[in-house]
């Protein structure tokens, strides 16, 4: 079964659960200075001869499980209960992200890796029916996400990606290219599409020659170059702050440049196009505009049509753990004080 969120919002409220109990314990704190300064202990129990030390945390908590029920309840879970096939029409598309040290440059904002997660997430944000997979790429290439229609996971597995997941530095956009060969596996489908986003640097140069032979098995790949033909140092950060920049052997401040000529002699062998990704809102409608063209493959999808409200169970829980605490008192129970579960008689 499928659960749905619908209003995610009111899950901001449980933040007030632990400010209460932080509250309820300075509170119990407060309250034993007290009264250590007016009577010593044994004068402590015989004038509070019924007080419980547990019974204010039990309440504490039944109330803290009714308010986060009915939190839950204003949040409204739903239940996928039908499921059904249905047809779509799309293009099968992989993203092929740059996580290179070099993406770090922050000579387009916020930075070359924030732009280039920035561009994927708009562009899927104008996606209808097509399958979309990513690929994270540096010294080696690395599936992020196979082919999906999963547009929600897609965007948060977009969102993990930054330039410490691979180990292996560098930029090998053959690589990418050929790990993306992988992902379609439908040997019919006339429309593949490979979505670069990059620097440009590479550092094996073979991209194109990978490139040709993706072409020839169907393969249209499309380069997005981030960053600035000026170019940018690599900032060094510790705790966010900027240190240092990275340098080369000689001591100097590395620039890292926006290599266009390599991103669109790769476009150009698999019968793509480049676009420079400085411009979001053009990035979009240029790939949109792309998209629209191609023909689309007919698949099938399963996804659940029909979602029922689950808000009722946890109200309904929420109520009757406020009922046991309006019946829940501060003393002791007597049957309950008689087995001393808690140690409170010693």
């Amino acid at each position: 079964m499928f659960q749905q969120l619908e209003e995610k919002i009111w899950f901001w409220l449980l933040l007030i659960i632990p400010v209460v109990v932080i509250f309820f314990l300075l509170l119990q704190l407060w309250k034993r200075k007290a009264q250590n300064k007016f009577a010593d202990k044994t004068m402590l129990k015989r004038l509070t001869p019924n007080k419980s030390v547990f019974k204010p945390a039990l309440k504490l908590t039944v109330l803290s499980l009714a308010f986060a029920c009915i939190t839950l309840a204003l949040v409204n879970p739903k239940i996928g209960t039908k499921l059904e096939t249905v047809k779509r029409e799309g293009v099968d598309i992989v993203f092929a992200v740059d996580v290179s040290k070099s993406m770090l440059a922050e000579d387009i904002a916020p930075n070359r890796i924030d732009k280039s997660k920035q561009l994927v997430a708009k562009i899927i944000n104008n996606l209808e029916s097509d399958r979309i997979g990513i690929i994270a790429y540096a010294g080696k290439a690395f599936p992020q996400l196979p082919i999906t229609t999963d547009y929600a996971s897609a965007k948060l597995f977009l969102q993990g990606m930054n330039t410490d997941m691979l180990s292996s530095q560098g930029t090998a956009i053959d690589q990418a290219i050929q790990l993306a060969r992988t992902y379609y596996n439908d040997e019919d489908q006339t429309n593949r599409v490979l979505i670069i986003i990059s620097d440009g640097e590479d550092h094996n140069n073979s991209a194109a020659d990978t490139a040709k032979e993706a072409a020839e098995e169907g393969i249209k790949i499309f380069t997005i170059g981030v960053g600035d033909i000026k170019g940018g140092p690599i900032p060094i950060r510790r705790n966010g702050v900027i240190s240092n920049y990275k340098k080369d052997t000689k001591g100097e401040t590395v620039i890292t440049r926006l290599n266009e000529e390599t991103l669109k002699n790769i476009a150009s062998e698999a019968n793509g196009n480049y676009i420079n990704g400085a411009n979001t809102t053009n990035v979009v409608e240029t790939i949109k505009d792309i998209l629209s063209k191609l023909d689309k493959k007919e698949f099938e999808a399963k996804q659940f049509a029909e979602f029922k409200d689950q808000f009722q169970w946890f109200l309904a829980l929420g109520i009757f753990f406020l009922a046991i605490d309006i019946f829940l008192l501060e003393r002791k129970t007597v049957w309950l004080s008689r087995l001393n579960l808690f140690n409170e008689n010693l």
